[in-house]
């Protein structure tokens, strides 16, 4: 006799054929368990996911319009006789010394960090997977001089890397020109200590017996990189590129603080921490708090979200909390 487990696909007391739900229908049920499995890191997604709705609507740039949708006012408009205000209705973290509204300058500043920290991550994912995959393939030479060019950037203090190199290619040019250097430049360091990460993946994935496979067949080297070594490293690029993220941006906040990031009057959370004179520090404290606790939710939203999504893709800890 034949039962309804015999027949998987077709029809059960006399209904349609099952709905097999798949693709981004599965999607809201994912992200329910992701939530559920990962409270710290849900909260970090949601973090991230903010950060990415204020840096495109935070004004109507995507439309091609400079007029603010999130913020209030501009991020250089000036009201004379508004300077140096505490938090009010109009004014939710209050005024700086200029009379500029410094919720909308956060708002912008985060704008800035999504850009370069973004932009870092997707250089450095890239340029990390290439010399990673490369130099863990094919070992030998290519690996040892890929390895030495990884070591001489790592041997020198990030920072002062990061600072002799925008002053060198970009000490004189504007803020967009400057804000692209400094995408570049953090992209390029981060991606040398990512690459180590992503040989070592390589290395153990060339081992494996389906690899020796390949090759028996008469698979060249560029079809077995990326048919089989590349696919087997996105995991780790992924998690890397999300945990990297709140690196650039905390190093844009660095360079700014020092005066070597995006000139003024373009907002930058670094930038703002950088008070002109310790008097106005010590009247105006909550003027530096503000950008200073829009650093700290971004790099511990992306570092939560990382974490967590490292767990989920990571066979060997799924059963993890």
């Amino acid at each position: 006799m034949t039962t309804t487990a015999d027949v998987p696909i077709m029809v059960q007391r006399g209904a349609g054929p099952i709905e097999q739900r798949s693709g981004v229908s599965q999607w809201p049920r994912a992200i329910w368990h992701f939530c559920r499995r990962k409270p710290l890191g849900a909260i970090g997604g949601f973090i991230v996911v903010a950060m990415l709705l204020v840096a495109v609507f935070v004004d109507g740039a995507i439309v091609g319009s400079n007029t603010p949708i999130l913020a209030p006012t501009g991020y250089n408009a000036q009201v004379f006789g508004e300077e140096n205000l505490g938090p009010s209705i109009d004014h939710p973290m209050g005024t700086d010394r200029s009379g500029v509204d410094i919720f909308s300058r956060v708002l912008y500043g985060i704008r800035i960090s999504a850009l370069i920290g973004l932009g870092g991550v997707v250089i450095a994912s890239l340029l990390s997977l290439f010399l990673g995959t490369v130099s863990g393939y094919f070992g030998g030479w290519i690996d040892t001089i890929i390895q030495r060019l990884v070591d001489i950037v790592l041997a020198i203090p990030p920072i002062i890397l990061l600072i002799y190199s925008i002053s060198v290619f970009a000490g004189r040019s504007g803020a967009y020109s400057r804000m692209a250097w400094i995408t570049v430049i953090v992209g390029f360091i981060i991606a040398m200590g990512s690459a180590r990460v992503i040989r070592g993946a390589a290395i153990a994935t060339s081992n494996n017996q389906y690899v020796d496979a390949a090759r028996t067949i008469g698979a060249t080297n560029a079809r077995i990189i990326v048919r089989h070594i590349v696919p087997n490293v996105i995991p780790i690029v992924i998690v890397l590129a999300t945990v990297n993220v709140g690196a650039v941006i905390l190093a844009e906040a660095a360079i700014s603080f020092l005066g070597y990031g995006i000139p003024p009057p373009f907002p930058s959370l670094g930038g703002m921490l950088n008070i002109a004179g310790s008097s106005q520090f010590r009247a105006f404290p909550e003027q530096a708090i503000w950008p200073g606790v829009a650093i700290a939710l971004l790099v511990y939203g992306f570092n939560m979200f990382g974490d967590a999504l490292r767990d989920v893709l990571d066979p060997r800890l799924r059963g993890s909390r």
